[in-house]
């Protein structure tokens, strides 16, 4: 797929959509840019004489890791690239494939939807389920993960919470991308890893809810009129002005680029804004509940 479309297109005025039913075999752990990533980084090792454990103390990893790395099974962190790179006098080579690396630590499904994440100028997210990722503490999102079924292995988890908590430099960037969530009451009850995380990340919202360029806005369960029975879904403004839509559910992904589609979705997160408590009034509602936990 061209990396410059986020989706495949299809006719005039049909919705862009990727479906991903599983995972693409070329960039998960065992297979493409990670076995390729391994197999240069032995080939250097090797070339500079250094046995495992004695480069592993170099680079301030065990030799257990290092193997793991190198035979494609884990996927590397940004800090082992970059000191493995200058420990091996690679010249940029095993940095230029950090990028990629960092794509794999996504989903296959969310790889798309990562990428246009972080170049947004604007996102809007509905959540009915579960607090969004971008608003996720460290223990709020180790608990999520670690109640997905089928179960991931220890290694997944850790290299999907390391990516969930890099998309959060979206908070730091400037120029300061605009912001919007809704998030369901309900989500804010869900003891999901136990009160103590949640009284955390109810702390979380509160101190993000503070930033210029955010808007926290909570649905009241009591709401007669509801306009997002449909399910989450994401919008997301890219920097040439376009607008895409993104929906997940069950691990299946799908992005719209059509006006049509985009235009329906906007018009339900304009309705659900109007019937949310406004920004103000949901900060004081998370305070309140912090005072109940």
């Amino acid at each position: 797929m061209d990396s410059s479309e986020p989706v495949e297109q299809g006719e005039p005025g049909e919705q862009g959509v990727r479906d991903d039913a599983g995972p693409r075999p070329e960039d998960e752990p065992g297979s493409g840019v990670v076995t390729a990533f391994g197999r240069q980084l032995k080939l250097l090792r090797v070339r500079a004489g250094l046995e495992r454990p004695e480069f592993g103390k170099r680079v301030g990893y065990a030799g257990q890791s290092v193997a793991s790395f190198e035979q494609g099974r884990r996927i590397p962190p940004p800090r082992f690239i970059d000191r493995a790179d200058e420990v091996l006098g690679a010249g940029g080579v095993l940095k230029a494939l950090k990028e990629e690396l960092g794509r794999a630590r996504y989903p296959a499904f969310f790889r798309d939807m990562a990428r246009l994440e972080a170049e947004a100028v604007g996102l809007c997210v509905y959540a009915a389920h579960a607090v969004p990722g971008l608003l996720q503490t460290r223990e709020y999102a180790r608990a999520v993960f670690q109640m997905q079924r089928p179960l991931l292995d220890d290694d997944v988890i850790e290299q999907r919470l390391t990516a969930r908590l890099a998309r959060q430099e979206i908070f730091t960037r400037r120029p300061a991308p605009l912001l919007s969530f809704i998030i369901e009451e309900v989500v804010l009850h869900k003891p999901i890893g136990g009160l103590a995380i949640l009284r955390e990340q109810l702390e979380q919202l509160l101190l993000v809810g503070q930033n210029r360029n955010v808007e926290l806005q909570l649905m009241p369960t009591d709401r007669e009129d509801h306009a997002g029975l449909g399910g989450p879904f994401n919008l997301i403004d890219t920097a040439d002005g376009r607008r895409v839509a993104y929906t997940e559910v069950q691990d299946d992904s799908r992005l719209y680029t059509s006006a049509a589609k985009v235009r329906e979705l906007e018009a339900r997160y304009g309705i659900l804004r109007s019937q949310a408590l406004t920004p103000c009034e949901s900060l004081a509602f998370i305070e309140e509940l912090l005072g109940e936990k």
